[in-house]
């Protein structure tokens, strides 16, 4: 075998698609992880905590619609299995909120996403979320896929096509776990969260010197160090008498304690580096943020490069998994992100008022996009003209200034 191949089989363990069952963490670590990292001990990390919660949420509260698409554009296809299913109960526990987040917890920590298609023939009624540690991908000799999902009361084997699977990058079989590649990173944090703890627990005392001006016996020491323990450890504040020349001297915080202290502030840039999250998003105030000064200029950054590529996975998706392919030639998905970015009234109404006298927006969607009720006439599409001919004004009776502006017409639908 030639050296380079070899060596590059080294670097692609973790993603080569092999038949059996697949895997989406890495096959080695350069070093051991200075703390066990599990699902728990790395969501008690807030860090974590906190970009997982403000992506799930954020996502999982947006309205997803379903529009079908002909020849004259496209209109929310109101009637479809999957609106009604996105708008009511996705099973029998969740609502759409809190479906979505289940998802996509499993997918920011695991790196997949897990859900049993329950149908009704071919109509789609139910999307049960399986847990991904408890899910086991097998990939047979003639390209399918099963799933073994392990439960309390036995094993439960899947076909494809009873599997909706959200992944992230990987192999194209399975996602790669984002919890497992940075075990490290995470190892570290949780870590120094240990020494924090330990340093309150013990009352956040100072260490000592306690000096006495005369030798001692190894018994007097043990004696010595029992009886003046709280001075440096423990929770007990009681006042001790120091008799016999003895001096107490409080150490005040060592090189190692203050780049403890560093060491924790940069632990949350690295965890929010590994999701993607703006780490003042996380209520990091620490350092100024390269997204921009104000915070649309940050949530538009976030929305561009870190939610937008999960919507656009989750929305290929449905139309790949849960549709057909005649039905997903007629049929579009979409999360309406303009819910997140809604803009503050008067910005709003200038958007409409240009829209409407732009001739591509009807006054009764502006109301819609409001929550208000159609208003009569307001199904036309209007265009404000500008620069008219005083002759065309008065052939056609329209009303202008003397100058030809401000004048209105109107276009059929």
């Amino acid at each position: 075998m030639n050296p380079f191949t070899r060596i590059g089989s080294w670097f692609q363990d973790g993603l080569r698609r092999i038949l059996g069952v697949q895997y989406g963490v890495p096959s080695a670590y350069s070093e051991q992880s200075a703390s066990p990292v599990t699902f728990d001990s790395a969501l008690q990390l807030s860090a974590v905590w906190a970009c997982v919660k403000l992506i799930a949420e954020t996502i999982a509260s947006l309205p997803l619609t379903v529009y079908k698409v002909d020849e004259n554009g496209r209109k929310i296809a109101k009637n479809h299995p999957l609106t009604l299913l996105f708008n009511g109960k996705v099973n029998r526990y969740q609502t759409k909120v809190e479906f979505f987040e289940t998802v996509l917890l499993n997918l920011l920590t695991s790196g997949n996403a897990y859900c049993y298609i329950q149908r009704v023939g071919d109509r789609i009624v139910g999307l049960l979320p399986l847990m991904s540690a408890d899910m086991e991908v097998t990939l047979l000799p003639n390209g399918s896929l099963v799933y073994t999902y392990t439960k309390d009361v036995g094993v439960d084997v899947y076909a494809e096509s009873s599997i909706w699977h959200l992944k992230l990058m990987g192999n194209g079989v399975i996602g790669l776990s984002p919890l497992a590649y940075q075990r490290n990173t995470l190892g570290i944090a949780q870590a120094a969260e240990s020494a924090v703890t330990k340093i309150y627990r013990n009352g956040a005392k100072p260490s000592g010197v306690l000096s006495i001006d005369k030798f001692l016996t190894n018994e007097q020491r043990d004696i010595m160090r029992q009886k003046f323990y709280s001075l440096s450890a423990g929770q007990e504040d009681r006042l001790m008498v120091l008799e016999g020349g003895m001096k107490f001297d409080a150490i005040s915080l060592s090189p190692q304690d203050i780049e403890l202290l560093q060491s924790r502030q940069f632990q949350i840039s690295e965890i929010c580096r590994w999701y993607g999250v703006p780490s003042v998003m996380v209520n990091d105030t620490s350092s100024s943020t390269v997204w921009g000064s104000g915070i649309e200029q940050i949530v538009s950054g976030f929305y561009k490069l870190t939610l937008r590529p999960l919507m656009e996975k989750i929305e290929a998706s449905i139309l790949a998994n849960l549709m057909s392919i005649g039905d997903a030639s007629r049929h579009e998905v979409e999360f309406l992100f303009e819910a997140l970015l809604r803009l503050d009234p008067k910005t709003r109404y200038d958007a409409y008022r240009i829209g409407i006298y732009g001739g591509f927006l009807k006054p009764n969607e502006a109301r819609a996009m409001e929550g208000m009720e159609k208003a009569d006439g307001g199904d036309s599409l209007f265009m404000q003209g500008a620069n008219v001919k005083l002759t065309d004004l008065e052939d056609n009776n329209l009303q202008g200034d003397a100058n030809g502006n401000q004048t209105t017409s109107t276009i059929s639908n």
